[in-house]
């Protein structure tokens, strides 16, 4: 059937202008203005903002740690995802089995039934002999995955050594996927862990100490390194320090194809939430830094040197001894208290999924920090183009899917838990004020989420296929 959203406001990432947009189906049509179509459903937009649905490159879903799970799995966090604006997101396939096409059959068989937005995968390398680099090459066309991630922490878990990082980025490079790196100090991470265990120093701040921001930013460089000698493009997860900034703008002056992601939490909030009450509930990998730090990485984000705002949404209940009421049944997953007294014990990780458009549009739009049209940029369109999945994502252009999200910038709510979507129960930005939400979300032409009413389903987002190239920005 024919629908035509009439009257608003389109928001691009190169412009703002004023169109209607015809779909059929499960695509974007046309665009212009003054459509009109006999019989076709009327979407009236008027003084709204109509903009492409959001890409979410980064979030872990379902994903074992330390004995528990996420809280959110791939129906809960979809379904929260689009109540913020959000109609693709990314997961990741942990390498647990012998074979790199048995993770990622595991990893189908927990997503493909319960996805309820568009979703795709990438592909972590944590263990790397001729049998994965084999494997690695048939990744884009097999599995029509298209990129890796690699950690330089983690040691004896998910790291690789150097060598083992430059090896994996010459198979990837030739294979036409795109490298994506952790960049924390692996080794220097373990002594202070140990030496803060030994001596009783345990506690949530404890974890971000032993976690030093100077070893983000010598990996970062390192990597850089690395991906110039293998002649490789990288791109750099979650950064979370003002040097890492400095050393991705460095890269990027030398002419090197690296590219860099940030998150909310780390644009918003600093290590002095590990301090208090409830300091368990903000511990993550990499952690909080300061003032210093926020601010740089705003910097990074309004000049271009940070291409992407991701979530690296990985929930965990603040106390899983208690149940919550969500979605009319009652649920208690174990979580940050299996850590109380020991931080090593923490599940690492933070909700956000649905937070990062609402968030990024109050507080950086709304604050002069980001244009309209680098919000689009920066969390639709850029990982779209990067993660191989544009112009059928991140656009609205005629041919595109029709993946849109009708935003209010008059509305104003007090945030919180309560009136959030995700399976926790806390939330980052308790008690702040939204201004400006999403009110209708479109999910290839179908309307999934109208004025707080959910419309979708488990299983009605489909698997995305990438192809071998990604763009670098």
């Amino acid at each position: 059937m024919d629908k035509i959203i009439k009257n608003g406001t389109l928001v691009t990432d190169t412009k703002t202008f004023q169109a209607d947009i015809h779909i059929l189906g499960e695509q974007i049509q046309e665009v212009a203005q003054g459509l009109s179509i006999p019989g076709a459903e009327v979407v009236d937009a008027t003084g709204m903002l109509v903009m492409p649905g959001g890409v979410d490159a980064h979030v872990h879903l379902n994903l074992p740690m330390f004995g528990t799970v996420s809280s959110d799995d791939h129906y809960t966090g979809h379904r929260a995802a689009a109540f913020g604006g959000t109609t693709t997101c990314l997961d990741f396939v942990p390498q647990d089995n012998k074979t790199l096409a048995e993770d990622i059959e595991a990893w189908h068989k927990r997503a493909d039934p319960l996805a309820a937005i568009d979703y795709s995968f990438h592909m972590n390398i944590t263990r790397f002999d001729e049998k994965v680099a084999a494997e690695m090459a048939k990744l884009p066309e097999r599995d029509g995955i298209s990129s890796i991630k690699v950690f330089t922490a983690y040691n004896h878990r998910l790291r690789l050594d150097d060598g083992g990082i430059f090896k994996a980025m010459r198979v990837a490079r030739d294979a036409g996927i795109l490298t994506m790196l952790h960049a924390e100090g692996g080794d220097v991470i373990e002594v202070l862990v140990e030496e803060a265990v030994r001596s009783g120093k345990v506690t949530p701040l404890d974890h971000a100490l032993t976690r030093p921001a100077w070893g983000a930013v010598e990996a970062v460089l390192r990597a850089s390194a690395l991906a110039a000698q293998a002649e490789a493009p990288l791109y750099i997860v979650h950064m979370n320090a003002a040097g890492e900034v400095d050393q991705l703008q460095y890269a990027r002056e030398q002419g090197l194809s690296v590219m860099g992601e940030t998150c909310p939490q780390y644009l918003f909030f600093t290590s002095e939430k590990l301090a208090g009450k409830d300091g368990a509930g903000w511990v993550c990998s990499p952690p909080l830094r300061g003032k210093q730090d926020n601010e740089r990485l705003w910097q990074g984000v309004q000049n271009g040197v940070i291409q992407v705002i991701g979530t690296d949404h990985c929930p965990f209940f603040l106390n899983g001894g208690k149940e919550i009421l969500f979605e009319g049944k009652k649920v208690a997953i174990p979580g940050k208290e299996l850590g109380e007294g020991d931080f090593t014990r923490i599940p690492n990780g933070l909700p956000g999924i649905e937070d990062r458009l609402p968030i990024l549009w109050t507080h950086g739009v709304g604050t002069g920090r980001i244009t309209p049209n680098q919000f689009v940029a920066l969390n639709a369109t850029n990982p779209a183009r990067i993660f191989g999945l544009y112009p059928k994502k991140g656009t609205l252009q005629p041919g595109a899917d029709a993946d849109i999200a009708i935003w209010d910038p008059t509305i104003s709510i007090q945030y919180g838990v309560k009136e959030a979507h995700m399976r926790t129960d806390y939330n980052l930005y308790e008690g702040w004020t939204m201004r400006g939400m999403p009110v209708k979300v479109f999910l290839r032409g179908k309307l999934i989420v109208d004025d707080g009413k959910w419309n979708g389903r488990a299983g009605g987002g489909n698997y995305l296929r990438r192809t071998a190239g990604n763009t670098i920005l």
